[in-house]
C-alpha cells in the first residue's frame, strides 16, 4: 500500500490533468494508510497483537473515486481486518512500532516497522519472587512508638507494680547490658507487661492510685539500684587508679593533698593564737597584719579540707559525674577569703596607721612570735612543695607546669598561702624593726600595706587558676595525643573526630570522640563468631520478603549489639592504658 501510493503521488504530480482517476487513487491510498495507521498505534496501546499483513496487504478492487470518510466502511468489511480478528492468540507476533519520515509536500517517503521486546508477564515477576504473605507496613518517623519498647524486671515490678511470678509467663529477650564487664540483662516487652499490669490490677486508674500510693517505695528502689551500679562501675575504675597503696584506697583527707591541708591548718591557727596575743601586746600595725592574714589562712585551710572531704563523694542521681570540683569551688571560696578578709584588712589597718598614728610599743615579744611563725611557716611550706614535687613526677609533668595548671589546687593553696606567709612575716618584722629604729609609726604602717598587697596577689592567681579549671580546661596536648594515638590503632576504628580531653580535677580526665569504625572489620569479626554454613542454610530457605526481612531484622540486631560490645572494649583498653580517665564517651560516627 505504501509503495503504490508512493507510485500513485508520483504519476499524480505529472499527469494529474490529464488522468483524474490517478489523483482518486492517490487519495485512496493515503485514507487506507492513516487509518491504518491509526489502528496500529491503537492497538500498541491496548497491548493487542497485530500481524504483519495489516501493513503489507490491503488490497482495493474498487478503483473508482473513493471519499476518504469512507475508507474505514471498507476496511472493516475488507479481508485484512477480517484476518486480524481471526488471528490466533498462540500466533500473535507481539508489539509493534510505525516511524514514519515525510518530505516537504507531507507525503510519506519512508516506514520502518519494528517489533518492540516482550514485556515481561506477572506470570515471570511472580517466578522471581513471591509476593509478601502481609502488606509491609512503612515507617512513620513522626510517631510514637513503644509496642516495641523494652522495659527491665525492676521497672516493670516498680512502675507496674507487678511480682516476679508475674513476669515468669512474659516473653523474656535478652540484651547486652549498658555496664561494662557485667552479663546480659534480662527484658521483657512493654506492651506484654502493660497488659499484665491492667489484667492483675483491673485497669488503668487503679493502677495509677496504686501507685501514687507506692510512690516513696519507688523511689527508694530507683536510688538503690542506681547507687549499686554506681558504686560497681566507681570500684573497677578505682582500682586501677595510681592512688591505691597496698592494695588500700587512699579516699578524701587521707591522700596527700588531705594531710598537708590538715597540716596547715594545725600551724596557722596556732600562729593566729600567738600573733594575737602579740598584737594585743604591741599594738604594731604590722603585727596585726600578721594576725589576720593567719586567720584567713586558717579558714581558708578548713574550707579546703571540707571541698576535699567532700570531693571524694560517691556520685548520686542529682550529681552523676560526681563531686571531683568541689576542690576547685573551695579553692575558689579560699581565693576570695584572702582577697577580701587579709586583703581588705590590712590595708585597711595600714591606712588607718598612717592618717592616726599610735604611739610604739616593746617589740621584744612579737619580734620571737614573728620568728616562730616563719620557722613553722617554713614547715608547712616544704610538706607543700614536697607534695607537688611527688604530683608533678606522677603527672610526668614539670614543677611550674604542674603548679600552674593548678592539677592539684588544694596543695596550690597551701603552697602560695605558706609563701605569702613567710614573705609577709618577714616584711612586718622588717618595718617593725625600722619603725623601732627610727622611732616613728609610719613603716610599721607600711609595712601593714605591703603584706595586704602580697595578700591580695597571691588571692588573685588562686581565683583565676581555679575559674578556669571549673569552666572546662584541656588536658595537655602531649597526653591527648597519646590517647587518640592508642584509640587510632584499634583494628576497628578508621579514623577519630572531634576529640576533647578535659582535665575535671584530681588528675581525672574526661574523654569524649567521635568515631568512624570500620563496618567491614566488624562484619568479619561477626561472621568469625558464626558458622558459615548454618548462615548459608538460613540464606537458601529465603524465599519471600517476609522471609528476608526477617533474615535481616536477626543480623543486623545482632550486629548493633556486638558494635556495643566493641565500644566497651575499647573503652576498656583505654582505661587500663591511661587510669587517670573517669569518664569515657565514644560516640559513633
Amino acid at each position: 500500500m505504501i509503495l503504490l501510493h508512493s507510485v500513485a503521488s508520483k504519476f499524480c504530480r505529472k499527469f494529474g490533468r490529464q488522468y483524474p482517476q490517478l489523483k482518486s487513487y492517490n487519495t485512496l491510498c493515503m485514507g487506507v494508510y492513516r487509518i491504518t495507521q491509526r489502528e496500529s498505534i491503537f492497538a500498541i496501546n491496548r497491548n493487542k497483537k497485530i500481524n504483519k499483513s495489516i501493513y503489507t496487504s490491503a488490497v482495493f478492487y474498487d478503483k473508482s473515486e473513493v471519499d476518504s470518510r469512507d475508507i474505514p466502511d471498507k476496511l472493516s468489511s475488507s479481508k485484512v481486518v477480517k484476518d486480524k480478528q481471526n488471528l490466533p492468540k498462540d500466533k500473535s507476533l507481539g508489539d509493534i512500532i510505525v516511524k514514519t519520515e515525510t518530505d516537504a509536500d507531507n507525503v510519506v517517503t519512508k516506514v520502518t516497522i519494528e517489533k518492540a521486546k516482550p514485556k515481561e508477564t506477572q506470570e515471570n515477576v511472580n517466578q522471581v519472587i513471591a509476593p509478601p504473605k502481609k502488606k509491609r507496613l512503612l515507617i512513620d518517623f513522626s510517631a510514637s512508638y513503644t509496642e516495641r519498647n523494652f522495659i527491665t524486671p525492676m521497672r516493670a515490678m516498680t512502675e507496674y507494680l507487678l511480682k516476679q511470678s508475674d513476669l515468669e509467663m512474659l516473653p523474656k529477650v535478652l540484651r547486652r547490658s549498658p555496664y561494662e564487664s557485667e552479663p546480659p540483662i534480662t527484658v521483657y516487652y512493654r506492651k506484654d507487661v502493660e497488659a499484665k499490669a491492667i489484667e492483675i490490677w483491673g485497669s488503668k486508674e487503679a493502677l495509677d492510685k496504686e501507685l501514687l500510693r507506692r510512690e516513696l517505695d519507688r523511689r527508694r528502689y530507683e536510688q538503690d539500684v542506681f547507687t549499686v551500679k554506681r558504686r560497681l562501675r566507681n570500684y573497677r575504675r578505682e582500682m586501677g587508679h595510681k592512688r591505691l597503696k597496698h592494695g588500700v584506697e587512699e579516699m578524701g583527707l587521707k591522700t596527700v593533698s588531705g594531710r598537708v591541708v590538715l597540716t596547715a591548718v594545725g600551724i596557722n591557727g596556732c600562729n593566729f593564737l600567738f600573733k594575737l596575743c602579740a598584737w594585743l601586746y604591741t599594738g604594731s600595725h604590722s603585727l596585726f597584719s600578721e594576725c589576720i592574714h593567719s586567720f584567713a589562712d586558717t579558714v581558708n585551710q578548713l574550707i579546703l579540707a571540707y571541698g576535699i572531704h567532700k570531693s571524694v563523694q560517691i556520685a548520686d542521681p542529682d550529681h552523676p559525674y560526681g563531686y571531683t570540683n568541689m576542690r576547685y569551688v573551695s579553692s575558689l571560696i579560699s581565693g576570695v577569703g584572702i582577697f577580701c578578709v587579709g586583703c581588705g584588712l590590712s590595708f585597711y589597718h595600714g591606712v588607718t596607721g598612717i592618717l592616726d598614728p599610735q604611739p610604739l610599743h616593746d617589740f621584744y615579744w612579737a619580734y620571737f612570735v614573728l620568728g616562730g611563725a616563719v620557722v613553722s611557716e617554713g614547715a608547712t611550706l616544704m610538706v607543700a612543695l614536697s607534695a607537688i614535687r611527688k604530683g608533678a613526677k606522677e603527672a610526668n609533668m614539670t614543677l611550674y607546669e604542674y603548679v600552674m595548671r593548678s592539677s592539684d589546687p588544694s596543695v596550690n593553696v597551701v603552697l602560695f598561702e605558706d609563701t605569702a606567709a613567710v614573705a609577709g612575716v618577714i616584711v612586718a618584722g622588717s618595718c617593725m624593726a625600722l619603725s623601732q629604729y627610727t622611732g616613728s609609726p609610719l613603716p610599721d604602717a607600711i609595712g601593714c600595706i605591703l603584706v595586704g598587697t602580697l595578700l591580695g596577689g597571691v588571692a588573685s592567681f588562686i581565683i583565676l587558676s581555679n575559674v578556669g579549671a571549673l569552666i572546662g580546661r584541656s588536658i595537655p596536648q602531649e597526653q591527648l595525643d597519646e590517647i587518640n594515638s592508642v584509640l587510632e590503632r584499634d583494628f576497628m576504628i578508621r579514623a577519630i573526630h572531634d576529640v576533647k580531653g578535659i582535665d575535671i580535677g584530681s588528675n581525672l580526665i574526661r574523654y569524649k570522640a567521635e568515631v568512624d569504625f570500620d563496618g567491614r572489620a566488624l562484619t568479619r569479626s561477626y561472621l568469625e563468631k558464626h558458622d558459615l554454613n548454618s548462615l548459608l542454610d538460613d540464606m537458601k530457605k529465603v524465599e519471600t520478603i517476609d522471609d528476608v526481612e526477617a533474615f535481616l531484622l536477626k543480623h543486623g540486631e545482632n550486629i548493633v549489639d556486638m558494635l556495643g560490645g566493641e565500644i566497651d572494649r575499647i573503652e576498656l583498653k583505654l582505661r587500663k592504658k591511661f587510669p587517670q580517665i573517669r569518664h569515657c564517651d565514644l560516640e559513633i560516627l
